[in-house]
């Protein structure tokens, strides 16, 4: 039989289920920073589910920079040691309020990593992602790369049909960053031309997919062949070996001096000039990350003579979300999986990730579900 918690939810039966309150779990955190030692696979106490929360049993999680951000340093990022990582997740509903309506047990759901106050300017408007005191999974508190997580009801939505769990677990950043850059910050429309820089990448190739969904035509860049190639077979109508000519040269060649409506990049200082000057009068760029510097040359004269706009962006709302999961069911969308790796081999995971040679998104099975 399930065991009741003290909050009068049911709990899935597992082996923690009977003393959940003294349980370990198996976790991937880091005890410092600084190289790839302060990473351990271990035991973790088993979250603590308050009111309002769901505990999830984690099945699957997906790697992003910013673990690698928070093993090398985590500086700028309110943390404590040691920290379980992950920003990403999808498992299984265990644990949940008695009174919980739009969550049962056992539901296959997917996170969204943004936990906000609910209360300040930025929340009471809408604004969940620009709240003062937002916290993400697997910075400013535990993460996914565990085999349990607890958080808001309202971060944990259905789980699209069709898709696995890592495919699922992709969604919550890297397909929901590149859904607020293209829709709510670049009104992307499908007469756009939109060129997406370092393709290969996963919020690179979600931009890639979402955008072809809008009917928009897509440029995108890459120094890998390989990754070109396979860019084009997943809908890209023209591709840039960006090793080879300027990029804005090869653009401008491409849309018969016009240039591009939208430019999405996450790389900075290495292809802020290009970028700029890939822009049509009037066109828009939204950046989501400095992997190559975060000082890259203004170009003032060229922003306000051609009236261009830079826009940041980072994640999406909990409304965004919804609207990206409808999408990737009614549509069919898969996110693109590069390698999955079980949770005891992080460091290897960790490895693919920082090497650059990814295309898509590298996952990690927590536990079979």
């Amino acid at each position: 039989m399930p065991a009741a918690d003290a909050l009068g939810s049911v709990l899935v039966w597992s082996p923690v289920s009977q003393n959940h309150e003294n349980a370990n779990m198996k976790a991937a955190y880091i005890t410092g920073h600084g190289s790839a030692d302060v990473v351990v696979y271990g035991e973790r106490p088993l979250p603590q589910r308050r009111a309002g929360e769901v505990l999830v049993r984690v099945c699957a999680a997906t790697l992003n920079r910013v673990d690698l951000y928070m093993r090398d340093s985590g500086a700028g990022i309110t943390h404590t040691l040691p920290q379980i990582m992950g920003l990403d997740g999808a498992g299984v509903v265990a644990g949940v309020d008695a009174d919980e309506t739009r969550l049962r047990m056992g539901q296959r759901v997917v996170l969204h990593p943004g936990v906000s106050c609910g209360r300040c300017d930025f929340c009471l408007r809408g604004e969940g992602v620009l709240c003062t005191q937002i916290a993400y999974l697997g910075e400013h508190r535990d993460g996914t790369l565990a085999e349990f997580v607890s958080l808001p009801a309202r971060n944990v939505f259905p789980m699209p049909e069709g898709l696995s769990f890592a495919q699922a677990a992709a969604l919550g950043v890297n397909h929901l960053t590149a859904w607020r850059m293209l829709h709510t910050k670049g009104q992307i429309k499908s007469w756009h031309t939109v060129l997406i820089f370092g393709i290969g990448g996963g919020v690179s190739l979600a931009a890639l997919q979402l955008a072809k969904l809008t009917g928009a035509r897509v440029i995108v860049t890459s120094r890998h062949a390989s990754k070109l190639a396979q860019a084009l077979a997943l809908g890209a109508d023209d591709a840039i070996d960006s090793s080879v000519h300027g990029v804005d040269k090869q653009v401008m060649a491409l849309t018969q001096g016009r240039g591009v409506d939208l430019v999405i990049e996450n790389v900075g200082a290495a292809v802020w000039s290009s970028a700029m000057k890939s822009l049509v009068r009037g066109g828009r760029l939204v950046t989501c990350g400095a992997t190559t510097g975060d000082q890259p040359p203004a170009d003032l004269r060229r922003i306000f003579i051609r009236q261009l706009q830079i826009l940041g962006s980072t994640l999406g709302d909990l409304h965004e979300f919804s609207d990206l999961l409808m999408l990737v069911e009614a549509k069919g969308l898969r996110p693109v999986i590069d390698a999955e790796y079980p949770l005891a081999q992080i460091h290897t995971a960790l490895q693919r990730l920082e090497s650059g040679e990814q295309f898509g998104k590298v996952a990690v099975r927590i536990q079979d579900c």
